[in-house]
């Protein structure tokens, strides 16, 4: 069931939404060859628990950390570790916090040092369809609106566009309903209305979009190590227009 929010509701999410944004905000001071990614899980830990919020991934599922990490052809849902971050590395940090019973979901992906001419493109074209995709976010559209926006720009520049795994609504559970997809048709799928809050985050590829699970259950690689970027924003949709809950 797909559940519209309240004013009241929004003005909490935009708070949860917020409080991502800020540790974004900290990650892209500290992010450097060097860092482990199990410090900047302290990191965000510490900045959520200050601002009134639980972390929503930990503990979600039987997931133990705070972020989710996805370094090079990680996709999603990786652990944090005591590893050294190097130079020419890209790192996905998804964030999730929980404030009053509401959740804000946030990735984005970050340049370790420089990164290859090829990267900084693929980074460039996932950080441009999820705006085109933002922008398909207004009521009267439907699900496939937003996906095909996204697909019909990556593929012009021959990424892998991952479908394995997709956006979702959020609110007071981290995923809701309707799944949304980063490929579509358009004017299928479900109905966009006011009060929607949706998490969009395309993951795209430098190679194959496939994907295979590590033995812990979570870890998503690319079937062919290829390098996997991400970029996520929530959502809401209202009167004004989609508006980004997530950003500062």
């Amino acid at each position: 069931m797909i559940v519209l929010k309240t004013d009241e509701e929004m003005k909490i999410m935009r708070e949860a939404g917020r409080i991502v944004a800020e540790c974004h905000a900290l990650i892209a001071k500290t992010m450097k060859p060097g860092i482990a990614t199990m410090a900047i899980d302290q990191l965000v830990e510490d900045h959520i628990r200050s601002r009134g919020a639980t972390p929503s991934f930990k503990g979600h599922l039987g997931f133990t950390a705070s972020i989710c990490a996805a370094k090079n052809d990680v996709i999603c849902h990786g652990f944090p570790d005591s590893n050294p971050l190097v130079e020419g590395d890209v790192v996905t940090i998804d964030i999730g916090a929980c404030y009053q019973g509401y959740h804000g979901d946030s990735a984005w992906t970050y340049a370790v040092g420089s990164v290859s001419q090829d990267i900084e493109k693929l980074m460039e074209v996932c950080r441009q369809s999820l705006q085109l995709g933002i922008e398909q976010a207004v009521a009267g559209n439907r699900i496939g609106d937003i996906g095909y926006a996204i697909d019909t720009y990556a593929k012009q520049f021959g990424y892998g566009n991952v479908r394995e795994f997709t956006g979702h609504g959020v609110g007071r559970e981290l995923w809701e309903e309707p799944a949304v997809p980063h490929f579509g048709i358009k004017g299928k799928g479900a109905r966009l209305k006011n009060g929607m809050v949706l998490a969009i985050e395309p993951m795209l590829t430098l190679g194959e979009w496939l994907s295979y699970i590590e033995n812990d259950g979570w870890t998503a690689r690319t079937i062919d190590h290829s390098i996997c970027v991400q970029y996520e924003h929530t959502v809401a949709i209202t009167d004004d227009g989609p508006q980004i809950l997530t950003a500062l």
